[in-house]
């Protein structure tokens, strides 16, 4: 059993409804040629190859993985599961890769709203196949801002239209997360390229058979750069070297000297192929300028955190459907418990409570971060294509305060939704025939990769909030009451969102102030604060959401109402645990001796 049919309606809804895209779009000078009508067909044919081409390989993907040989020069190469090579032609082919890419170089040039919705629809269907573009877009994301015109000339074109594909190269076996400590070399030759020697572990498509070229971003440390990470760059190194053809066009060319050493094992995701990347004096050229590798590499790393959360509302949409049909399906128990009819048949298990308590919380997670995500889409078009300086600062400090909470919280909230879904099926959930069990797997590790969830909380409290002395967080504060207080609508979430509101804002004061007093306090505190701060941006979606189904007879409409409800009764008093465990902070951890940690 395995069920995915893209939620078009939601979509529609947030892009006309909650957001206006539509009059956003008109009012740009930049996007004046996107219209709904085009959208919505965009949106309608991603959704059936979603569903017919993609989904049917999600399962088989996982069960047979990718493949690790050699090729007959030695060289290690990776060989996608059955089905994906064709599957990726047909995307290619349609023009799906470049759909939110920028037309100078080739790509169709649809705002982030629309493209969201891409990723969501990807992920949702087939994660494993969706990392491969993915990651490319990403690459060429950090080119498009920070490298030359020659190197955006000779690889743009080629990794929008799908015929070259890209990955981001970052940390090493003994660095981890502090890639200051990364040991791979970039040694300058007489004609302007670099000698990259060194290893690279976790790249995710770090080598596939879908394109006939990958184009590697390998970070390194050239001759006498500053240790740590301020003395990284940031190298474009490419499978197989680039040359030009009889009519001066790019095409690959001998095999660069960067080749797969292994390809992990892993518990999910195993459609995806995630290698041991080794580079021999491998030729590379710099992007940016010397030691800047770290910051033009963050330009991917931002990217890709966004669409991680994207994948948590994705798993979330997909453990739903499935866990939805199955609980109107199966007949289990009575929900009065036979004490009115004991001889009364069993009930599907939608009428038991406790079922839709764990429905009500996976579609509650689906809706309101979907709601989010596209928030945020909305703050990333603004930043890129408003000419009002002021509005373009506030939506950058937007996004740049919302990246941690969409890639942690979204994922958080839809590993969460998954193993609901899946207890919704009992112990048939635990067993491969229903797919369960891979959603859960595949869903994991969302709230690990490009930054673990502990990172990006401390990423939210230590650098977003407490670096400006919580600037932006109050500013964000105030854009929220300043909603409340213009809406129509009568409904239990205005004063909620509003008391949520004020519990962040005492709480990030006491919290700055316990940082100014003991520095280490904010690894203590910085998860439950990020979850709180998480509940409160889901308020606010749900008011935006009440707002807009006010006075609205329609069924869609008044049952979005009632799941708000929902979230002010089950979900939203979660945040007052974040709070009270947020302002306990680290003293009880720090409790121990480090003795009481031996191993036993």
């Amino acid at each position: 059993m395995r069920i995915y049919n893209a939620p078009l309606q939601e979509m529609q809804f947030l892009l006309t409804e909650v957001f206006d895209a539509p009059s956003f779009w008109r009012d740009n000078e930049s996007l004046s040629h996107i219209d709904m009508d085009t959208v919505s067909m965009v949106l309608e044919e991603l959704a059936k190859f979603t569903k017919n081409v993609l989904l049917p390989l999600n399962r088989s993907g996982d069960e047979e993985g990718v493949k690790f040989t050699h090729d007959a020069q030695g060289y290690g190469q990776v060989t996608t599961p059955t089905g994906f090579k064709q599957a990726y032609q047909q995307y290619m082919e349609a023009g799906w890769i470049g759909l939110g890419a920028t037309s100078e170089y080739g790509g169709q040039g649809f705002p982030k709203m629309v493209s969201m919705f891409q990723e969501e629809m990807m992920f949702s269907a087939n994660q494993a196949f969706a990392l491969y573009p993915n990651l490319a877009l990403g690459a060429g994301l950090c080119l498009l801002e920070s490298a030359s015109e020659e190197l955006k000339n000779i690889y743009l074109e080629k990794i929008y239209s799908g015929e070259w594909a890209g990955t981001m190269c970052l940390t090493e076996a003994h660095a981890g997360t502090d890639l200051g400590l990364i040991k791979t070399k970039a040694v300058p030759n007489k004609e302007g390229s670099y000698d990259i020697t060194g290893s690279k572990i976790f790249i995710t498509a770090g080598d596939h058979d879908l394109t006939e070229n990958i184009i590697h971003l390998v970070l390194a440390k050239t001759p006498g750069a500053p240790a740590g990470s301020k003395g990284t760059s940031l190298f474009i190194v490419p499978k197989y070297l680039v040359e030009k053809d009889d009519k001066g066009d790019y095409q690959s060319g001998e095999r660069n000297a960067a080749s797969v050493g292994s390809v992990e094992h892993k518990m999910g995701v195993k459609g995806s192929a995630t290698c041991v990347l080794n580079f021999d004096k491998a030729k590379g050229w710099m992007v940016g300028e010397e030691n800047t590798g770290l910051a033009s590499m963050f330009i991917i790393m931002n990217y890709e955190r966004l669409a991680i959360g994207v994948q948590g509302i994705s798993v979330t949409e997909l453990a739903y459907q499935n866990a939805v049909a199955y609980a109107n399906d199966r007949l289990q128990s009575r929900s009065d418990s036979g004490i009115k009819n004991p001889d009364k048949p069993a009930d599907a298990l939608i009428h038991h409570a406790d079922v839709r308590r764990m429905l009500l919380n996976a579609k509650s997670h689906a809706e309101v971060s979907r709601c989010f995500a596209m928030y945020v889409a909305k703050q990333l078009d603004i930043a890129k294509y408003s000419n009002d300086k002021q509005i373009v600062e506030t939506a950058n400090n937007r996004v740049a305060l919302l990246t941690p909470i969409t890639k942690a919280f979204l994922s958080d909230k839809g590993f969460e939704a998954a193993v609901d879904c899946q207890q919704v099926f009992g112990g048939h959930g635990y067993i491969r025939e229903w797919g369960m069990e891979q959603i859960v797997r595949d869903a994991r590790i969302a709230q690990i990769y490009e930054g673990a969830n502990g990172i990006q909380a401390l990423d939210l409290l230590g650098r977003k909030v407490a670096r400006d002395s919580g600037a932006m967080l109050f500013d964000f504060l105030a854009e929220i009451r300043g909603y409340i207080a213009n809406m129509q609508a009568e409904h239990g979430i205005e004063q909620a969102t509003l008391n949520a509101a004020n519990d962040i804002e005492c709480l990030t004061k006491t919290l700055l102030m316990n940082i100014n007093e003991r520095k280490d306090e904010v690894n203590g505190c910085a998860v439950n604060y990020l979850h709180a701060v998480g509940y409160l941006c889901f308020a606010y979606m749900y008011a935006m959401i009440v707002e807009t189904c006010q006075g609205k007879d329609e069924v869609f409409y008044a049952n979005k109402l009632k799941l708000a409800d929902y979230f002010i009764d089950h979900i939203l008093p979660r945040m007052q645990s974040h709070i009270a465990m947020a302002q306990a902070g680290s003293e009880s951890m720090m409790a121990f001796d480090l003795a009481y940690f031996d191993h036993m």
